[in-house]
């Protein structure tokens, strides 16, 4: 896995990101990844070769094994780190998309024209719900795993002990010793509590973005007397020679007015 990539790939949404979003990805790298890397592989990479059962039966410590810990706890982790960091990747491609489609509107009606989106990196229209549905993904995929982790292993405590009753080919009640049992607790309960801080900051950030729009949304309701002004942001423009016409006063800037309707194309922006 190269952690490298997929940090210079997501290092790109800070431009993007609000500023709990900024926070949030500053705690996954320090203190998921990083631990993740430094600490936790080493801690975990001895778990099923000192695991250790008071019998000599052939295949049972590897039942035991697999029957206690059905995923390891570090390939969980590195499935979550996955799982929760790409729909950060939705946002960046929604803005290649947008960067995309404003080369193909100037290339066809000339550097002259107007853009289509005043920044189209800017949160609105379709990026808005991208960047909303990335953090519900965040919040719905933070649960899951943190579920699965308490569930597979009955919490999220590391016991000393742990017994393998009626498992083949285990003969009657096995006692299966686990290695470094307080250290991989400790571990356990550091990587749980950076995903509840980041659970918490991702619903802060729902919180504020979902404010914002609706504030937003107010204030744009509110000045009713302005005539024939139009927001620029992720609109499609009219081209130049309609913007001289409207300044000689040779056409009507009523948006009202059915022949500049025609005049103006106009795009749905995404």
């Amino acid at each position: 896995m190269d952690w490298k990539t997929l940090q210079a790939l997501l290092s790109g949404v800070n431009k993007y990101s609000t500023a709990f979003g900024r926070i949030w990805l500053s705690v996954v790298f320090v203190f998921r990844v990083l631990v993740y890397v430094v600490a936790a592989e080493r801690v975990w990479g001895d778990e099923q070769k000192d695991f250790d059962c008071n019998t000599k039966q052939p295949g049972c410590t590897n039942v035991c094994y697999d029957h206690y810990f059905p995923i390891s706890n570090i390939r969980l982790w590195a499935l979550q780190l996955i799982f929760v960091t790409c729909p950060s990747l939705l946002v960046i491609l929604h803005v290649a998309y947008r960067e995309e489609r404003e080369r193909r509107h100037r290339q066809k009606h000339g550097d002259q024209c107007t853009k289509l989106y005043d920044n189209t990196g800017k949160k609105h229209g379709g990026l808005w719900w991208t960047y909303l549905f990335s953090l519900i993904f965040k919040l719905i995929i933070e649960f899951l795993f943190l579920y699965l982790l308490h569930t597979l292993w009955h919490g999220f405590n590391m016991p000393r002990l742990v017994q393998c009753a009626n498992v083949a080919p285990c003969p009657n009640i096995v006692d299966c010793y686990i290695a470094r049992p307080t250290e991989k607790k400790i571990f356990t309960y550091f990587m749980v509590g950076a995903s509840a801080i980041c659970i918490v900051l991702t619903i802060c950030e729902l919180c504020y973005l979902i404010c914002h729009r609706v504030l937003q949304g107010l204030h744009k309701d509110k000045p009713r007397g302005g005539r024939g002004r139009s927001s620029s942001t992720s609109r499609a423009s009219t081209c130049r020679c309609h913007h001289k016409l409207v300044e000689a006063g040779e056409l009507d800037p009523d948006p009202g007015n059915n022949k500049l309707q025609a005049s103006a194309p106009n795009l749905t922006p995404i």
